[in-house]
């Protein structure tokens, strides 16, 4: 098969993991996103995917990486999460994957409770039902970060499509 025909299947796995990174913790999601696209872009000469495509797509990649660090900064910092609470949410969400959706349901709250009663060293009900708190605040913000990241994912996708048609 033609070496051009591996780097376009290439470029595709690499958009597909990255899908999959928009809401997995252990991979760069939108920088494998991008990556594809601009791997794609290349084998092509950059006939179909232009420059002016691809700093647009370069910038919204950067864009989705930053609603990333801010969902989860704010959220999980705006109810007094501590650094553990946040580590045990991404523990929690790579221990989640075994179990497919339910998994990554509930991995990622069991983990950040975890992470904040090992931060506390307190054991008690107030501690036990503020870390609660905190896990599902810290679910929640990640949530609404996978939810917006795979948003401008899918317009990434839409923008690239349409170059190609266009």
């Amino acid at each position: 098969m033609d070496m051009t025909v591996w780097l376009y299947v290439l470029a595709g796995a690499l958009i597909v993991i990255g899908l999959l990174g928009t809401f997995l913790p252990a991979l760069p999601g939108m920088p494998l996103i991008f990556g594809g696209m601009l791997l794609a872009a290349w084998v092509g000469d950059f006939q179909i995917i232009g420059g002016w495509v691809l700093l647009v797509l370069g910038l919204m990649s950067l864009f989705a990486l930053g609603i990333d660090f801010l969902a989860s900064t704010l959220g999980v910092k705006k109810v007094g999460a501590s650094n553990k609470a946040a580590i045990g949410a991404a523990l929690g969400t790579i221990a989640g994957l075994p179990f497919a959706i339910p998994g990554l349901l509930i991995g990622p709250f069991v983990g950040a409770v975890a992470g904040e009663l090992i931060h506390r060293q307190a054991y008690d009900r107030a501690n036990v039902g503020e870390a609660a708190k905190i896990g599902l605040a810290t679910w929640l913000a990640m949530a609404i970060g996978a939810a917006l990241k795979l948003a401008v994912a899918f317009t990434m996708l839409g923008i690239f499509a349409l170059a190609i048609w266009l």
